[in-house]
């Protein structure tokens, strides 16, 4: 990263004690694998949303009980595990509060509320332009090299996804603003969210800047949202489950294994690849649901899974955040 963008966030030098492996550059794939999973995940925790939806909680009731749950598992969990981790400078607060309260806060909100008034496939595909608008980051305001290949990549990788999602279908663009403009703004969001977290690993652990995102997101959605109502209605043990395994194994977990990802091939590549989501739920939704995806849809699939590889078959040199 260009100096001005380290200035633009710590003051003082990386912290040796959490810094990424040494060897995270030697095996890109792994980092491949790490989004890979996090998409997996992210895809999964959606047809468990569904189900708590058809119980009748809302969007904005899970979104604040499992950004609030994922906060105090994660802090609680490395709270006895590894308290290292939860070490952080106090110059360094500002940084996890705008993260946390802003981008983390942001993105939840934002794509809730676009799949609140348009269509969720449309809703999906704004969010995924984030890939566009990291590369876009990369080139105007860090003014660093982006491969041709790589910019291939995000092209197509967003055209795989307007296609998976069934975007063509005319009926899918009758929206209206409000949804289109928080669908856009979900996207900005998670691509600054990427591109903060890459800087933040510059001198923390992946799981010190996800536990303090979620816990300055939690702080933030709980202030303007009424905490007590959510945790005081009463849910039957089938609910809780469901409320807690998308707090950790589709909120904490992805979220971080997406960060550790990015710390091995960079947030242009981490976006593109996480992608493959909207697969594995047209996947998913085949399986469980019966719902049969069109050949173009398939198309779209192939196209994003190509430009994936294309990225892992190409890699001239890697950069690790370090």
């Amino acid at each position: 990263m260009r100096k001005s963008a380290d200035i633009f966030l710590f003051s003082s030098g990386a912290c040796d004690r959490c810094r990424p492996m040494k060897n995270e550059h030697i095996n890109p794939k792994i980092g491949y694998a790490y989004v890979v999973l996090a998409a997996l995940l992210w895809a999964v925790s959606g047809s468990a949303a569904k189900f708590l939806f058809h119980q009748g909680i809302s969007a904005f009731e899970l979104v604040q009980l499992r950004i609030t749950t994922s906060a105090f598992v994660l802090l609680l969990f490395f709270a006895l595990r590894s308290p290292s981790l939860l070490r952080i400078e106090k110059r360094d607060i500002p940084y996890f509060m705008i993260l946390g309260c802003v981008a983390m806060a942001a993105v939840q909100y934002t794509y809730l509320l676009a799949i609140s008034k348009i269509n969720v496939a449309a809703a999906i595909l704004l969010q995924y332009l984030a890939p566009g608008f990291i590369a876009v980051y990369t080139v105007v305001i860090a003014r660093e090299k982006v491969e041709l290949l790589t910019i291939g990549a995000v092209v197509m990788a967003t055209i795989g996804c307007y296609l998976v999602v069934g975007a063509y279908q005319m009926d899918v663009f009758s929206l209206n603003r409000t949804g289109i403009v928080s669908g856009i703004f979900s996207a900005v969001f998670f691509a600054w969210y990427s591109i903060q977290g890459e800087y933040g690993m510059r001198k923390y652990s992946a799981w010190t800047v996800l536990t303090y995102a979620m816990l300055f997101a939690a702080l933030s959605w709980n202030i303007f949202y009424p905490p007590v109502t959510d945790y005081a209605r009463s849910y039957s043990p089938a609910e809780w489950f469901w409320i807690f395994y998308i707090a950790v194994m589709g909120t904490a977990m992805p979220f971080g294994l997406y960060l550790k990802g990015v710390a091995y091939i960079r947030s242009t590549k981490a976006s593109i690849t996480a992608t493959l989501e909207p697969i594995t739920a047209g996947i998913i939704s085949y399986i469980f649901l019966n719902e049969v995806m069109e050949p173009l849809q398939m198309g779209g699939g192939v196209l994003v899974i190509a430009s994936i590889i294309a990225l892992q078959i190409h890699r001239p040199r890697q950069q690790k955040v370090s």
